[in-house]
């Protein structure tokens, strides 16, 4: 399905089951009982971009599309992770007009769904351009998009965290909140790694000094102050790999890369990624 959890490509077999899944919400009971109603000739279209953006999800469009309908034509006027400007034409189909419009809706949501994504994140890596700070998603994701949200963040030219709990072990608070002792957490964790990365996350630097040193892979600093946070990172630096998160936005990521830190989680990428507009318009 994917290279790892680093979602940079995804195969054209799970297109077509996640794009027939799509359709079927739509068309379940009944088909397109509005287009039944018209004459279904031959025409040209085209998408349209709403507004500046990161286009992706142009493969979904047009297998959403071709589901429908395979002798529709579907013409790519861009690819995936370029940036677009508003009213540039990303697509053109040629086909029957029932099978355009049976499928429209799914193709626009999933190009808007995923180009929002990408524009989002993109965003994200513009503010902390110089600062050789990496940008990160999470697992705060819609439930049964995550991997085609994961997709959109790789286009907007950030990083995929783990994919899912199997792929790293990462040691939160609630799990040292369970255990009570943060230090044998970890020791046992290292213990039984077989061969997968380990995160430990802190809210504090009491608990970054009970577990420096420890045999692990990275630090995650949880909702730290920028002056504690560049403390954090002094101290931890030459034993592990850092990463922040928690109330990460446009406003503060910059300063928050300023500390040193190599990695910044945000949720916002998936979680609040604000849809990107796009239309299908008839050619008269």
């Amino acid at each position: 399905m994917v290279d790892n959890f680093e979602c940079k490509k995804i195969n054209q077999k799970y297109i077509k089951a996640f794009t027939k899944q799509a359709l079927r919400e739509d068309l379940k009971p009944s088909g397109d009982i509005t287009t039944k109603n018209i004459k279904n000739k031959k025409v040209t279209a085209k998408i349209i971009a709403g507004q500046n953006c990161v286009v992706g999800g142009l493969n979904f469009a047009k297998e959403a599309f071709k589901n429908s309908d395979k002798k529709i034509i579907f013409i790519s006027k861009t690819k995936d992770g370029r940036k677009i400007n508003k009213g540039k034409v990303i697509a053109i189909l040629k086909g029957n007009a029932s099978g355009i419009l049976k499928s429209e809706r799914v193709a626009l949501n999933f190009l808007g769904l995923i180009s929002g994504v990408a524009t989002t994140t993109s965003s994200f890596v513009k503010k902390v351009k110089g600062k050789y700070c990496k940008i990160c998603c999470t697992r705060k994701t819609l439930p049964n998009l995550r991997l085609i949200q994961k997709y959109g963040v790789k286009l907007g030219g950030g990083t995929n965290h783990r994919f899912n709990l199997s792929d790293e072990i990462l040691i939160k608070d609630n799990h040292i909140a369970v255990n009570k002792n943060i230090r044998s957490i970890v020791i046992k964790a290292i213990k039984n790694r077989k061969g997968k990365k380990i995160t430990v996350e802190v809210d504090n630097l009491g608990q970054l000094k009970k577990i420096i040193g420890l045999k692990f892979n990275r630090i995650l600093f949880d909702n730290m102050s920028p002056k504690n946070l560049s403390k954090g990172v002094k101290i931890s630096k030459k034993f592990y790999e850092t990463e922040a998160s928690g109330g990460v936005t446009l406003s503060n990521v910059r300063r928050i890369a300023s500390t040193g830190v190599k990695r910044v989680s945000v949720g916002q990428l998936t979680h609040s990624a604000t849809a990107i507009d796009f239309k299908l318009d008839f050619i008269s």
